[in-house]
């Protein structure tokens, strides 16, 4: 797949593919940022900060993150710009430049998408685990979703709703396996003490 351009958008949170991040945007360039992808129906990349802050100097970030697609946005009662965006198509960056707004744009390729992969037997359970999120999360209303034909988002909504370290939730966006996936996060889980 050839490579694109896109803004990058460096956060202390990992967004995966099939999953809802809300953001509050109030630096100029971001603000920028969401008007140009709005008017232009683009989507700019999110990707876990590797030192740095979210705010002022632009951050040193992981290369693997994902797109996101504006889903809603509206005016906060402080002023600030609420957006949720949804995660899309994983990615890699291959090379970026900073603007001298702070704003980096890069080259990225995108991956393939995971093959349809149905959810074995022993992970059945994890299905009702992200289901029941889903319902609690007001991020996800309306969403309809059948977990049991793909192993892969149900990995990825796992990985979003534990409570990981933002180093294992990079691990598990970066990891190309679903099934192996499930089994790491399920030790995961287990390592946790997590009920399922």
């Amino acid at each position: 797949m050839s490579a694109v351009e896109i803004p990058i958008f460096p956060l202390n949170s990992v967004l995966f593919p099939g999953s809802p991040l809300p953001l509050r945007i109030f630096e100029p360039r971001y603000t920028d940022m969401i008007s140009h992808c709005m008017k232009t129906n683009t989507g700019f990349g999110v990707c876990l900060i590797r030192e740095g802050n979210e705010t002022g100097k632009a951050a040193d970030f992981h290369e693997v993150g994902t797109l996101a697609r504006i889903a809603d946005f509206n005016m906060q009662r402080d002023g600030i710009l609420g957006v949720v965006v949804h995660g899309e198509t994983r990615f890699r960056v291959l090379n970026f430049d900073i603007a001298k707004d702070q704003l980096i744009t890069a080259e990225v390729e995108y991956f393939d998408n995971e093959p349809k992969v149905t959810v074995p037997e022993e992970f059945q359970e994890l299905i009702q685990l992200v289901e029941t999120s889903i319902v609690n999360n007001k991020a996800c209303k309306n969403e309809k979703i059948s977990f049991d034909s793909d192993a892969s988002l149900l990995g990825f909504r796992l990985a979003e709703i534990l409570p990981l370290r933002l180093s294992q939730k990079q691990y598990f966006l970066q990891l190309n396996e679903p099934l192996l996936r499930l089994e790491r996060i399920d030790d995961v889980m287990s390592q946790l003490n997590l009920e399922h």
